[in-house]
Formats: structure tokens, sequence, C-alpha cells
């Protein structure tokens, strides 16, 4: 089925209001439900899950420091819109099929409110699982204005949940960002990139294996899924029309799988302002940004005088990335018609300068730990992403110590680029190295083939999400704080973090 491009205008997704705010707090209930949505005109409308009625999630806006509180609320059926691989640790027949807990990526949050992926609830809190804290999340925000987002995070459905379209943006403000007289108010649009498969009836598809392993129970977990389309914010390959003026896109990249590597057609440059975690030092000049899954970039990207242009996103992102079959990419993202005129004089900026971006220093860790990316087998013949060479329910093995700095080793032994996010923390990426695998893998020895390679451009500011190479050691540096508590770490591949690429880990006193 092809579906035609550029025929649906890109939603603009809205602002959620709080139920109350006063000056010491704001209190929202955030409603999760199944309801139908056009996500392509020449598709039957498609049935999905979604935050207040809609997919993707209305985006919740805080200000730095601003105390929060979620009342995250499962109104969900009882059947799974899609097929569950009750083989997967933590999805096995003695849970219930539709569980939710909600994580804020990247948040500064205490551990009860950070969506551990066994802190889960039905509909109507009537089950609960073994690490339900509470029904009311707290969210204290001490972070600098950065691009977040929200999105399901239970224990061996994560790839489903958010597949479905449990999926949303949450952005922090700051005085010091308003300041810089950036794009703004509607010439600042936050775009959530990701892919899907239809059926014919305009469903969401989403693989069974064939051969089953088990001969009474469908499986789905997959080693990677790519869908044959691209979403911008819920729109199927939309367009947008812009006035002749600069513009600011907060860019997320929300699928499972699927990294992107973008570029704009017209050859034009994209100004990159932001990481993960907010406003980098200054501005970059760039032909192409890479963003694998959960990867944020906040760039600008200038209209003037580019009256009547049209100007596609395209993608070139091999997929698996970075080595992957060439027949998986889609080229196409979505298209900018500059055919707006121009509403009033642009004043905003391109920053020379944003913000100091104090540089952890290497000799400040006091512990380093050297962590393996692995690739196994299951008892079936699947395969098996592992970290550490670890299950996820074997003992905890990384607790560091509160306010204490470490560097971690991120030692990819496979194939594949893997975006490792760590929750709570910040991190900075100090380099990435080639090293002899075979080795390695005989003797435990780590023997570097190639200079140490520092973050790309793109890379250089504050990050909760990187890339690690296959076949490299990525450095990477943190203090960990401000909370104590239980948190985890995983792969964002969604079908790896489902099926044991995942670790919980502990911050101690």
């Amino acid at each position: 089925m092809t579906l035609s491009k550029f025929v649906d205008e890109l939603p603009i997704l809205p602002i959620l209001k709080p139920r109350r705010k006063d000056q010491f707090h704001t209190y929202y209930e955030v409603n999760m439900t199944e309801f139908k949505q056009s996500l392509h005109s020449e598709l039957n409308d498609t049935t999905v899950w979604g935050y207040e009625g809609r997919y993707p999630g209305p985006t919740i806006e805080v200000e730095s420091g601003e105390k929060v509180f979620i009342k995250w609320i499962n109104n969900l059926p009882d059947k799974h819109l899609l097929p569950i691989d009750y083989t997967v640790h933590g999805a096995h027949l003695d849970v219930p099929e539709v569980r939710t807990v909600v994580h804020v990526h990247g948040a500064c949050v205490e551990w009860e409110s950070d969506g551990y992926p066994e802190a889960w609830f039905t509909k109507e809190f009537k089950q609960v699982g073994p690490y339900f804290r509470k029904q009311i999340y707290r969210y204290d925000n001490c972070t600098r204005a950065c691009t977040l987002w929200y999105h399901d995070h239970s224990l061996g459905i994560t790839r489903l949940n958010i597949y479905a379209g449990l999926a949303g943006f949450f952005i922090v403000r700051d005085q010091r960002e308003r300041s810089l007289n950036l794009p703004s108010g509607q010439f600042e649009i936050p775009l959530i990139l990701q892919d899907r498969s239809f059926n014919k009836d305009g469903s969401l598809y989403y693989p069974i294996q064939p051969e089953k392993p088990v001969p009474e129970l469908k499986t789905s977990i997959v080693p990677e899924f790519f869908g044959d389309t691209i979403l911008v914010n819920g729109k199927v390959w939309p367009y947008l029309k812009v006035e002749p003026r600069k513009y600011r896109f907060r860019l997320l990249n929300g699928s499972n799988t699927r990294f992107y590597r973008l570029k704009l057609d017209s050859g034009q440059l994209i100004y990159q302002i932001a990481t993960d975690a907010g406003l980098m030092e200054y501005p970059i000049g760039i032909k192409e940004i890479i963003l694998a899954p959960a990867e944020r970039a906040d760039v600008i990207i200038d209209f003037t005088n580019l009256e009547g242009k049209n100007i596609i996103v395209t993608n070139d992102a091999p997929a698996p990335f970075p080595d992957g079959d060439p027949a998986n990419t889609v080229g196409i993202v979505m298209e900018f018609r500059v055919s707006l005129p121009l509403t009033s004089i642009d004043t905003s900026v391109i920053p020379a300068y944003m913000v100091p971006f104090p540089k952890i220093k290497e000799q400040s860790a006091s512990n380093i730990r050297y962590l393996t990316l692995n690739d196994n087998m299951d008892k079936y013949g699947r395969e098996l992403m592992l970290l550490d060479n670890k299950h996820w329910d074997a003992p905890i093995t990384e607790n560091p110590k509160l306010g204490s700095t470490e560097i971690w080793y991120l030692i990819n032994l496979t194939d594949d680029s893997h975006p490792i996010h760590i929750h709570l923390i910040d991190f900075q990426i100090l380099d990435r190295r080639d090293f002899d695998v075979e080795k390695y893998n005989k003797e435990g020895i780590i023997h570097y083939i190639g200079p140490a390679i520092p973050p790309e451009p793109q890379e250089r500011g504050g990050k909760d999400t990187v890339r690690a190479n296959p076949k490299q050691i990525t450095r990477i540096i943190m203090k960990f704080g401000p909370y104590t508590g239980l948190y985890v770490w995983h792969c964002h591949i969604l079908e790896h973090e489902d099926y044991e690429m995942m670790r919980p880990y502990m911050i101690i006193q």
C-alpha cells in the first residue's frame, strides 16, 4: 500500500492546561485512552492509544524549578491493541495484559516518580506492579530549559505501548533562554518523528514472528522493527506552511528502532542550538543531523528569502544503524512550504553565544566502570541483547554514591549502534575509540586500534542518551544526584529494552 506524500498538514501539538496552579505547585491529570485518529487522509481512521485523547499526547510545559504534580490515569481497555509476547520478562501470563507507567525522559525526579518499569498500574489502579509507589507523581524540574518527552515504560511491553501512541513532549523553560530572543510562540514547533506500518484497513501493523518458538504462544519480540512510513506529530509525511523567517524546531526521535540522518534538500545549513539537556554553548551550522531513538536536538531553520520554495526534509540513515539494509531506509520525512506571508518583521536571532558549558574534569571521577553491550541467543534461538552480559533481574551492580562523579566505558561488542539512556542524570561524552573486539572476547583485554575520537559537534552539550557505536568504546562522564534511589539505564531501541537490554541501578547515600 503506497500513501501519497505531503497531502496532510502537520498537526501543531496543543499545550496541556493544568487542573490547578498556584505559587507553590501545579497539578495535572492525564488520561490514557483508546480512540480513532486520522493518520493520513488516504487511510481509514486508525485505532491508537494516547494521552488526553490525542496521539501524540499534548505538550506539557513547565518552568525550571516549578513543583509539578501529575496524576497519570490508565483508562485503556483490558485487551492490548498489539500482539503481546508472553515469553518476555515482565510480560508473562500472570500479569495483566494492559499495564502502564509513565517516564518523563530526561527529568530530574525522585525515584518514586521516575516511572520504574515494574511500578506499573492498570485501569483505576485495580492492579499494580511490585514497585508501585504512588498515584500522583512529583516533578521538581531541577534542570535548565530543555526538550524532554514523556512516554510509557512498562516492563516487557514498552515497545507496544509507545508504538500504540503513548508519547508526548515535556518542555522545561527558563528566563535565561527567554532572554536570548530565539524564535518563539508560533515560530517554535516541536516535531516528534516516528515510523509506522499499516494494514490495509488502516490499523497499525506490528510483526508477529512466523515461527512460534513456543507453540501455544504468539511471539512479537523481534530484534528490531522498522515501519515503512514516517509520521511527524502523528501524520504520515506531512507538510508545514511557514513564513519566510526563522523557526525553531524541537526535534525528537520517538521511533522504536529507527535512526534518522536528517538533511534539507535545499542544501542549506541547519543551526543546532540544543542537545538532549538544553542549550549548547554556541550554535553550530550543520548540513545533517543524526538522531538515535530518544535523542533530541533543537534547531533553527532560516526560511528568509525563500518565498515560494518547497523544502523537503530527507533521511538517509541505514536501518539497522550504521550498517543496515538500504532497503529499510525511508528517505522522506516531511516538507516545508514557504507559502505564508510575513506577519511581522522577524527580530529573532541565532545568538553567537548562549550558555556556559563547564566540562566535567576526568580527574574528578571517583570510579570507572567497564560495561559491555552483548549480543546473545535465547533458548528459542532469538537474538537477545544484554548490558554487561546481565539480565534485568540480576543483582544490582551499578550503585554510585550520591554526589559522586563516574566515568563509564560502554564497550560495544555487537554490530549495531545502541542509544544508551541513563535515567535521572545528564552526562557528557568524552570520546569514542575503535578497539579489537576479537581480542576482548578471547582475553578480556581492551586493545585500542585507533585514536580517541572526540564527540561530534552536535553532541557537545548535556546528554541523557548516547550512541554507543559498534566495535567502539564510548566513554561518558557524569555526576550522580540530586536524589538517591532506584533508577534504570538501558538501550533505547525499544525492542532491545523490552527484551533484557535494561538494568536497574541504585544511587546510594
